[in-house]
Formats: structure tokens, C-alpha cells, sequence
């Protein structure tokens, strides 16, 4: 008996440790719509996913597809200093600069290209398309893993209170053995036995704490929060009362809306641009240009006009120019190599509706096993709660039969520990059966509306 206070005062120790550091941290009941709004908004991924579709918005306009004319001004100087000095000239020695200034204005306007800009235009607004798909697809994984941390939190948190019944069923044993021993009606190996049971009890639940404290943990992980001074715990309960479904219905919405699906969709779109782009390179190019340049030139000379005495001094000219061209290329020759891009684009094409089959084909099967697994977890929950049924009226009849003396405590042992385990199987199936209908969800593409 000594030696069984002793143990209690340590697991009671042990329990409160477990209890003061728990309240260390500010613990905040959460929902899963709240974990998962907090996990979105702290993601970085889909932060810098939105920023990339913010670079692709800022990509997908006309004035990015070659569509509109361009316009330069430039300017350029030319000085020049020249000195000479040839004993035979009119004036022998002479110094010269030069110097000139031009600015001009140069507009280029592709008429005609085969309507590249037009096929540009599109390609923008795939490849827009596509950064957004990137985002959903990022948040779906996001989404799945807060799911599946929360869920997990939650068989943790129920284990605890199994665990905690069939700790109040040994402690009743124990009292009771006590009471017995009191009265002479029970020795010390029955007391022992009902002790040790007891300790083992304590020490499960104990352990079980600490495993929900790290399914927190991981919650806390999977929610992107950093904060060691907050504690979410879930405040949902896991529900068995789940719905059936069909293999036919789940493959039309997964066909229709699943992720990486859509994604392929879109890089088979991208496949036909880059084609149709490859062949507009057999059409001519005609373009216009148009410009303006506005030339000034002064002129320095030293020494003096032989025929007038008079110094050469400086001068001043100008002039002014504007052009209006139309231009008109065609690619003759270029050794088959339009030819030979744009079988290899069709290849792309090819190439990329293989996939799309490829991966349909894929998510069929996985959307099949997937479904399976659902349905045996389904049947496997509905076993196990009536195992918990008729667990719970064994041990109302055992302990009835174990305090009339009909029983050993080794049965009401076994009676207690078949509960145990019957309560850990359907909160294993429970929280199985979550998570292949949220893998099902997520096949479908209804975790991300």
C-alpha cells in the first residue's frame, strides 16, 4: 500500500506538470472553419502563389502582345575638333570644331504579323488562368493538411476521455478491493492486481496527454502560426452519421473541377497557342514606320580669309527631316525551320492530350481504391460501434457480477481492456473514414470552391 501511495503521488506530480505547462499556454477553442482561415491567411505559399497572379494580371493586356506601335526619341551629339597645318595653303595653320546636335522621333507599327497579337492575347489569359489554378491548388493542399491535423486533434482528445473511463473503472476496482480488504474479504494479491491495473491506467493517460499535446502542436504547424504563448484546441466533435456515395457521381465532379486536372486542361490550351503562333511565323510582315529628326550643326574656325581679311569665326545650320515607310518581309528560306517548329508544336499538342488521359486514368483508379477504403471504414465504424455497445453492457453486467464474487477480477480485467480496445478501433475508423472522404473531396475538387 505504501509503495502504491508513492506511485500515485508521482503520476499525481507527473499529471500536474503535464497540467501547469499546458496552462502556460493561452488556450483558444477553434473551429475548423476558423483553423482553417487562420492556416490560409498565414501560408506563405499561397502568398506568393496570389503574387505571381498578380504579375500575370499585370502581363495579360494588349499592350503586351505587339498589338500597338512603339515610339522612341533619341538624341545624339557630334563634336568634332580639327587642326592643320600646311605651310602651302592659303592659311596655314587652322583649327576647326564641330558640333552637332539631332534629336529625333521613331514610331514602328506591325500592321499585319498573322495575328500574333491576337494569339498573344490568349496565351496571356491561359497562362493568367493558370497562376490562378495554382493558387486553388496550393490552398486545396493547405486546406487538406489543416484538415487532417484538426481531425487528428480530435481522436486525441477523445482517446483522453476513454482513457479516463476506464481510469475511474480502476479506481473504482481499487476502492472497492480496499473496502474488501477491510474487512477481511479480500488478500493482497487481489489488492495488488486491482493496483496495478490502476497504475497502468494512469500511466496510458498520461501518455495520452502528452500525444494530444503534440497533435496540437502539429495543428499549430499545419495553421502556420509561430506564437509559443497560444493554444488552439478543437471544439468539433468527429460525426459518424457520413453519407454513401457513388462511383459515378464522384467521377463527373472529379473530371469536371479536380485541380491538376484543370491544370493540364490549361497547358494543352497553351500547347494549341504555341501551334497556332509557330504558323502565323509563315505569314508576311508588313509594318510601318514614320519619324521625324531635327539636325543643328555649329562650325569654328580660326585664322583669317585670305581674300578679305576677315576672321572665319562661327556658324549656324539646321535641318529638319520626316519619313513615312512601309515595309513588307517574307521569310522565303530558312532551311525547314518553321516547318519543323510547328511539327514540333503539334508533337507538344499530342503530347499534352496524353497526359490529360494519362491522368485521368490515374485519378480513376486512385478515386476507386479511395472509395473503397471509404466504404470498408464505413462498414468497419458501424462494427465497431456496436462492439462499443455491447462493450459498455459487459461492463455494467461484469461489474455487477465481479462485486457478487461471480467473477475474477482477472474477466472484469479483460472486460475493461476489450472496451478499451473496442473505443480506440472506432475512433481509428472514425477518423480513417475522415480522412479518405476528405481525400475524396479533395479528388473532386471540393475542398476549394
Amino acid at each position: 500500500m505504501k509503495n502504491l501511495m508513492i506511485t500515485r503521488g508521482f503520476l499525481a506530480l507527473l499529471f500536474l506538470f503535464f497540467v501547469s505547462f499546458d496552462l502556460m499556454a493561452q488556450s483558444k477553442s477553434i473551429s475548423l472553419s476558423e483553423a482553417i482561415e487562420i492556416g490560409l491567411n498565414n501560408n506563405f505559399q499561397i502568398k506568393i502563389a496570389k503574387k505571381q497572379v498578380e504579375i500575370a494580371e499585370n502581363n495579360n493586356t494588349m499592350k503586351n502582345t505587339g498589338r500597338y506601335p512603339t515610339v522612341d526619341f533619341n538624341v545624339s551629339s557630334n563634336n568634332i575638333f580639327s587642326w592643320s597645318n600646311n605651310p602651302a595653303a592659303f592659311v596655314p595653320r587652322v583649327s576647326n570644331f564641330t558640333s552637332g546636335l539631332s534629336p529625333s522621333i521613331d514610331a514602328r507599327w506591325t500592321i499585319f504579323d498573322g495575328f500574333k497579337f491576337k494569339i498573344n492575347k490568349n496565351r496571356l489569359e491561359e497562362l493568367e488562368y493558370q497562376t490562378q489554378s495554382q493558387v486553388g491548388l496550393t490552398i486545396e493542399n493547405n486546406i487538406q493538411s489543416i484538415m487532417m491535423a484538426y481531425y487528428q486533434a480530435v481522436i486525441q482528445k477523445e482517446q483522453i476521455k476513454t482513457l479516463q473511463e476506464v481510469l475511474d473503472l480502476s479506481r473504482d476496482r481499487v476502492q472497492y478491493q480496499q473496502v474488501r480488504q477491510e474487512f477481511g474479504q479480500a488478500g493482497n494479491y487481489e489488492m495488488l492486481q486491482s493496483s496495478d491495473s490502476y497504475l497502468n491506467d494512469s500511466t496510458s493517460l498520461l501518455i495520452q496527454l502528452n500525444t494530444y499535446e503534440s497533435s496540437l502542436l502539429n495543428l499549430k504547424l499545419a495553421m502556420g502560426v509561430d506564437d509559443p504563448n497560444v493554444k488552439y484546441e478543437p471544439n468539433e466533435k468527429l460525426k459518424s452519421d457520413v453519407e454513401r456515395y457513388l462511383f459515378s457521381d464522384l467521377e463527373k465532379k472529379m473530371f469536371a473541377k479536380n485541380k491538376n486536372l484543370r491544370q493540364l486542361f490549361i497547358s494543352q490550351k497553351l500547347s494549341e497557342l504555341n501551334t497556332k503562333l509557330n504558323k502565323a511565323n509563315r505569314s508576311p510582315v508588313i509594318s510601318l514606320g514614320t519619324g521625324a529628326a531635327l539636325g543643328g550643326n555649329g562650325f569654328w574656325q580660326s585664322g583669317e580669309n585670305p581674300f578679305t581679311q576677315e576672321a572665319f569665326g562661327a556658324d549656324v545650320s539646321s535641318n529638319f527631316n520626316y519619313y513615312l515607310n512601309l515595309s513588307l518581309t517574307y521569310n522565303i528560306y530558312d532551311a525547314g525551320a518553321r516547318k519543323r517548329n510547328i511539327e514540333n508544336a503539334k508533337i507538344e499538342e499530342e503530347i499534352a492530350k496524353l497526359n490529360i488521359e494519362d491522368l485521368k486514368r490515374n485519378l480513376s483508379s486512385q478515386l476507386k481504391i479511395t472509395l473503397q477504403n471509404y466504404n470498408n471504414q464505413l462498414d468497419l465504424l458501424r462494427l465497431t460501434e456496436k462492439r462499443i455497445k455491447n462493450a459498455n453492457e459487459n461492463i455494467r453486467i461484469s461489474e455487477t457480477r465481479f462485486k457478487s464474487g461471480q467473477i475474477t477480477s482477472f474477466d472484469y480485467r479483460a472486460v475493461q481492456l476489450a472496451y478499451l480496445n473496442a473505443s480506440q478501433s472506432r475512433l481509428n475508423a472514425l477518423y480513417n473514414l475522415k480522412n479518405t472522404e476528405i481525400e475524396l473531396i479533395r479528388l473532386t475538387g471540393g475542398l476549394v470552391r
